[in-house]
């Protein structure tokens, strides 16, 4: 399915610049289908693997939606665990750059009623949940959802997997009638048709087919870094595996700019590849690349579909991408032709949910390797 540029999603001018800011290029399947019906309104159903881009599926029109001359909480968000609702709130306070007034609050067990009691009395638009602790604020009457536009089920297969059966239930049976509910699910079992309906009307279902693929005779290993030492340690693995020929994946546009630029004061022969070049930039670089003039290929995803290069040494994933097929299509690069290649992936603080959201998906053995030491 071909990805839409988020200019053909009817946005506003301050969600398009969120969303430049943040690097995107082109919206994923999962959010070229559902972004229209969510803005009009409709309930929906999606169904798409973990790591297909869904936050800002769900996230884009739900924030488009919110009228910021009220204070009420307007969105509410449940998720089954509290790392990904931190993951969700985290996406979430990105996309809300362009809004500044758009307040997000994560409220989950294991963090002080306190904090998250003066959270809501400031008025937070978004709350991002976990079911236990939502009803614990519902039934106290800490939390107020009279003016609830929008109600969204992240993993709602996993948050049943999980025992939330009857916290979710109790939930919805709290919300306004006239509200939005939107599920989001890898799969479909009878107690997610139960949920849907009782509690959707006319839902419209979107449902994006992963296909499953990987190249198991690729070696791929990951590393855990600090941020800040990314550039440091990808240089490291550089010299140590005394690489002459990758191509290094960055999630942004700026960050492909930014690490072309450190990797050239370095001595690395390195250029870039995203979707801000024109056609004649992009294929002068390639041709430049092609015949090794270059060590380095720095980036993005969109600008890398479709490359046939030979010989890739190694794939970098300086960053993660939120798809999982996009990680599959980067590793591809290496190993063609029956030749042997190696995928390297570092990985930095909660980007490590991800990487195993990833190798769920393309149920793939990716192994924690340590970082050579400066001596090594």
């Amino acid at each position: 399915m071909d990805k839409k540029l988020f200019s053909e999603l009817n946005l506003s001018e301050s969600m398009l610049k969120a969303v430049q800011k943040m690097g995107f290029e082109a919206a994923t399947p999962i959010q070229s289908e559902s972004i229209p019906p969510l803005l009009e309104g409709k309930d929906m159903v999606g169904q798409s693997q973990t790591g297909s881009g869904k936050t800002a599926a769900f996230g884009i029109p739900a924030i488009e939606r919110i009228d910021q001359d009220s204070k009420a909480t307007q969105v509410l968000i449940l998720c089954p665990t509290r790392e990904l609702a931190l993951q969700v709130a985290d996406e979430i306070s990105k996309l809300t750059r362009g809004k500044p007034g758009v307040r997000e609050l994560p409220v989950y067990g294991g963090q002080s009623y306190d904090r998250q009691l003066r959270g809501l009395k400031k008025g937070a638009h978004i709350v991002i949940g976990t079911p236990g602790r939502v009803l614990d604020h519902l039934e106290k009457g800490t939390m107020k959802l009279d003016e609830l536009k929008t109600i969204i089920l992240d993993e709602a297969d996993r948050m049943l997997d999980m025992g939330f059966t009857e916290e979710i239930n109790a939930i919805l049976d709290k919300m306004p009638a006239e509200r939005q509910t939107v599920l989001f699910s890898a799969t479909v079992p009878a107690g997610i048709k139960r949920l849907i309906k009782k509690f959707t009307q006319d839902p419209v279902w979107i449902k994006i087919e992963a296909s499953e693929l990987t190249a198991p005779e690729i070696d791929q290993v990951w590393y855990e870094v600090d941020r800040r030492s990314k550039l440091e340690v990808l240089c490291r693995l550089i010299d140590f595996e005394d690489v002459r020929y990758g191509i290094i994946f960055c999630a942004t546009k700026m960050m492909v700019d930014d690490l072309v630029e450190h990797l050239s004061a370095r001595g690395y022969l390195a250029d870039k590849l995203h979707g801000d070049m024109s056609q004649q930039m992009r294929e002068r670089v390639m041709n430049r690349f092609r015949k090794k003039n270059i060590e380095f290929l720095v980036a993005t995803d969109v600008a890398a579909r479709g490359l046939d290069v030979k010989d890739i040494e190694v794939v970098f994933n300086y960053d993660l991408p939120d798809d999982g097929e996009d990680y599959v299509h980067r590793i591809g690069r290496t190993g063609r032709a029956g030749s042997s290649g190696k995928a390297v992936t570092l990985v930095a603080g909660r980007e490590v949910y991800k990487l195993q959201n990833i190798m769920r998906f393309t149920k793939a053995k990716i192994k924690r390797a340590n970082i050579p030491s400066v001596d090594q």
